[in-house]
């Protein structure tokens, strides 16, 4: 069974995308394979994933903060899902995808907008990564033969509104 190749977008690529890649690659790792990107990216993940990631256990080591242009080219691997993470990444103009991939928009607070002590923010990435855990876990109880293009475009999208309320 081949790989889903999965694209996680949103604004600045250095928080809720890197923490979706890291999460995809870790919890799919038989069945997906997970980048993210931005479309006005940092060029720096967020000190506070890093940190909440590598407190919860997963992989840091190649994440960086990139433009999405990385992934619309000829020589970029073929995506299947499209997922954007913020509300304005949803709403950009984004480039051509190779393919035409399923798209989905997982509305997730931006936890790098938090102001306020390093407690309320360090809280405000795990609850991302939680909803964004709670998410990947439903697409991934998916029977894989059943994640055809219809569907895949179906069930990623039913996930928008899940677990919004952690």
């Amino acid at each position: 069974m081949r790989k889903l190749n999965v694209l996680f977008l949103s604004t600045g690529n250095s928080a809720r995308s890197v923490l979706a890649e890291a999460l995809a690659n870790h919890l799919g790792r038989e069945r997906l394979h997970a980048y993210s990107a931005g479309s006005h990216p940092k060029g720096v993940v967020h000190p506070m994933a890093i940190q909440v990631l590598e407190e919860t256990g997963f992989e840091t080591e190649n994440l960086s903060s990139k433009p999405w242009e990385v992934f619309a080219g000829h020589d970029a691997p073929h995506m299947d899902l499209i997922v954007t993470v913020c509300d304005r990444a949803a709403g950009e103009a984004c480039p051509v995808w190779p393919g035409h991939p399923v798209t989905a928009h997982w509305g997730i607070p931006d936890p790098a907008a938090v102001q306020g002590s390093d407690e309320q923010v360090h809280k405000a990435f795990l609850t991302a990564l939680h909803q964004l855990q709670h998410r990947l876990t439903l697409l991934l109880a998916l029977k894989p033969e059943a994640l055809d293009r219809m569907t895949l475009q179906t069930e990623a999208r039913s996930l928008a509104g899940v677990g919004a309320n952690h």
